[in-house]
């Protein structure tokens, strides 16, 4: 790997951090951040400002307006975005529109792209994806999928539960996980595309999380016979597992590449404040537990990087990355909490109001552990790998 940045890179860096410093980081205290993430109206107003900077959408390819970004480029940019909580969502490249928009570019029809893709990818609409479900549904184990579709002459009809659906509610429409009741497909996961606004479609509630900055917030969907034409199946029927892997090593890797800037952001904080604030004749930062603090908090910032460069270097190969994303996944959600829950300490009384941004950084990043797959599931994972590339000893 050459680690060196082209001089076109650094510029868009450097754009991507004046963006968020000048057109974002001023919204953070805007009473439109609810308990559920930006509202709408907030929303469209930083979509507007990262149009007119030339950063929306920015993984996209340049058809869909996009920068066509690859994942090593995408490392440095999202990071940037996530230099403040608000900053993903601005630049439309927040989860599970990003993730969701990579997996529709790579698989879905040019009729799907016209009808939900361009729109997504512009901003006007968002989406969801409808995965995860309630006891004894599909969770960790996706093997475990209860929500069904049973074919239906020319349609399927989706009926099951889902929750922790982020972005649910104000979502234009839903790619939802369903496995096949009867048929030869019995038992094969597919995904369906379905706009949100029609019968059989029911939003139960919005739940409360410790996250607040996903537009939407985390939804407990009911699908109740919902009507889904056949030419609406995404890709082809019975791939659905095939392609939640196209979706997740991205996404799981984007996820990364945003905490690591909001873990940035809060080391900075606390720098800012260790190196003035003082106490028992010295600033903070000269005494050797809060010094070391910091020099804790770089070292985890540097290795959760190089973690995601590999990874995106991986995924630029064109290889699945599964094992890469999954090293990085479990590296970058645990050396984060670690940077974050330190400038907390450091920070003191300051650290736990908000006073700073740092204790809504914090709230946020206590879910990138769980978000994506648990840290013992990726564990569970990288074990099987290794023990699969095994040899036997002499």
């Amino acid at each position: 790997m050459n680690f060196d940045l082209t001089p076109e890179l650094l510029d868009l860096q450097q754009r991507t951090r004046d963006f968020i410093a000048r057109d974002v980081i001023p919204f953070e205290r805007d009473p439109r951040c609810t308990p559920h993430g930006p509202t709408e109206d907030l929303r469209a107003e930083l979509i507007a400002r990262a149009k007119a900077a030339g950063l929306l959408s920015s993984h996209m390819p340049l058809e869909l307006g996009g920068l066509g970004l690859n994942h090593r480029a995408k490392a440095i940019v999202f990071e940037e975005s996530g230099y403040s909580p608000l900053g993903p969502v601005a630049m439309n490249i927040a989860a599970p529109d990003e993730g969701n928009m990579h997996l529709m570019e790579v698989v879905a029809t040019p009729e799907h792209k016209a009808r939900w893709l361009v729109p997504l990818a512009a901003g006007k609409i968002r989406s969801c994806f409808c995965m995860t479900e309630p006891d004894p549904g599909a969770g960790s184990d996706p093997n475990m999928l209860m929500t069904t579709a049973t074919r239906d002459g020319d349609s399927y009809l989706i009926n099951g539960r889902k929750w922790f659906t982020t972005g649910a509610e104000g979502a234009a429409f839903a790619i939802i996980m369903a496995r096949h009741e009867g048929g030869e497909l019995d038992g094969q996961a597919t995904m369906f595309l379905a706009d949100m606004n029609q019968p059989g479609v029911t939003l139960e509630r919005t739940m409360d999380a410790l996250d607040t900055c996903f537009p939407g917030g985390h939804g407990v969907v009911r699908f109740d016979n919902l009507r889904v034409p056949a030419t609406d199946v995404l890709g082809e029927p019975g791939q659905g597992f095939r392609y939640a892997q196209v979706r997740l090593s991205p996404a799981r890797l984007t996820h990364c590449m945003r905490w690591l800037g909001e873990a940035r952001r809060a080391h900075d904080v606390a720098t800012a404040y260790a190196a003035k604030r003082k106490a028992f004749g010295k600033t903070l930062g000269e005494h050797e537990g809060v010094g070391f603090m910091l020099a804790d908090n770089e070292m985890d910032l540097h290795v959760t990087r190089l973690a995601i460069w590999h990874c995106a270097w991986t995924l630029d190969q064109d290889k699945l990355g599964r094992h890469a994303s999954s090293v990085a996944k479990v590296i970058s959600s645990e050396a984060c909490w670690r940077v974050v829950d330190r400038s907390v300490q450091i920070l003191g009384g300051q650290g736990v109001t908000n006073d700073t941004v740092v204790a809504r950084i914090f709230a946020d990043m206590r879910a990138f552990r769980i978000y994506d797959g648990p840290s013992e599931v990726h564990r569970w994972s990288i074990a099987n790998n290794i023990l699969r590339r095994a040899k036997p000893a002499h």
